[in-house]
């Protein structure tokens, strides 16, 4: 830390990313990426796009707001892009916040992280002990709410229709719902922001459509919030997204019978996935995202964790307080979770049984 940073940074806890091993040989399950590659729409929309990259690219992302637009429903004065999720959640802490962020205890955890960064109070609430939501805790309070739905990194999803009661409930306070994960099981908020004023719904392109490098993702709100966003967003960083970004992200969009061909395989592999660990003696959650979250009485987390590393596989350990006993499993493809699965009976000494 040197002499020159800002005193009310000397405290500020960074958020921490999963792994990326510089070397080879590693089955990487612990980020949350897809198994699968980018639609062949976004191959093709990039192919000889590369000397386009000496243009500044349109700071408007007209193309992929409006294609975002058309796929849900919107208008595009009702859609913001962005520098994938984190980017775009950053501008919301900064721009509606004033009187402080609420959120779970065990959730995604940059939360915490742009709160302190933006000198932001926050009212952290304790999940239940099953790791559910518990919306009366949320009923009064005048905070600016974050929910991940599906939670991260429990996996563990509410009805929307208890989210837009949520806020019904109090019209003067905002709802930030961020569906990372949506696209796995659970029901998107998107539809009910022409309705709700006071409502903003994040999704990303890095799991459901196969875009982690790609850094797309949008925001959806009446127009109001979306120009309120865009201030901030002209005021930082109007070329947010780079001219290739905005070009496979159009594309993705578009191309639905793909999208919904790779999420309907990674749930059907998430599922036989889950029933293996269970008969293997795991403890689950109810999860509906791309990934298992998971606790086993006879190893701890750590040790799970660090002895399938030893054999080539990484899971994501946070070791925290309440979820020290589990380790967060991202679903790749079949062969991957057999790898891992196999790896988990010799951890467990049941190769016999395989």
């Amino acid at each position: 830390m040197s002499r020159f940073l800002s005193p009310k940074l000397k405290g500020l806890l960074p958020y921490t990313p999963g792994e990326q091993p510089k070397e080879g040989g590693f089955i990487k399950l612990n980020t949350n990426e897809s198994p699968y590659p980018p639609s062949p729409a976004v191959i093709e929309a990039l192919e000889g796009k590369a000397e386009t990259l000496r243009l500044y690219p349109d700071p408007e992302c007209r193309e992929l707001n409006s294609a975002i637009a058309d796929a849900f429903g919107l208008d595009t004065d009702e859609v913001i892009t962005g520098n994938g999720s984190d980017e775009l959640l950053a501008f919301i802490f900064q721009a509606f916040c004033s009187k402080g962020a609420a959120f779970p205890d065990i959730t995604y955890g940059f939360y915490k992280v742009w709160a302190q960064l933006y000198g932001i109070n926050t009212r952290v609430l304790p999940l239940k002990d099953d790791f559910s939501i518990c919306l009366d805790d949320y009923t009064d309070i005048d905070e600016t709410i974050f929910i991940a739905n599906p939670n991260a990194p429990t996996g563990l999803a509410l009805p929307a229709s208890d989210i837009i009661a949520l806020a019904k409930n109090k019209a003067d306070r905002l709802i930030v719902v961020d569906e990372a994960y949506v696209d796995f099981g659970a029901e998107s908020c998107v539809p009910y922001i022409k309705e709700l004023d006071n409502l903003i719904v994040v999704q990303t392109f890095s799991k459901s459509r196969n875009l982690a490098g790609g850094r797309v993702a949008f925001a959806a709100a009446n127009s109001e919030l979306i120009n309120d966003l865009n201030r901030v967003k002209f005021s930082f960083h109007p070329y947010n997204l780079n001219r290739l970004s905005q070009l496979a992200g159009a594309a993705a969009v578009k191309d639905r019978e793909y999208f919904e061909s790779c999420t309907s395989r990674i749930i059907k592999t998430r599922e036989r996935t889950a029933k293996e660990l269970k008969a293997l003696g795991f403890i689950l959650t109810d999860s509906k995202a791309n990934f298992i979250f998971a606790r086993h009485e006879e190893i701890s987390g750590e040790e799970i964790y660090n002895k399938l590393r030893e054999r080539g596989v990484l899971v994501r350990y946070f070791g925290t307080d309440r979820i020290k006993d589990y380790v967060r499993i991202t679903v790749g493809s079949d062969d991957e979770m057999d790898a891992l699965i196999n790896s988990v009976k010799d951890i467990l000494g049941r190769q016999e049984n395989a």
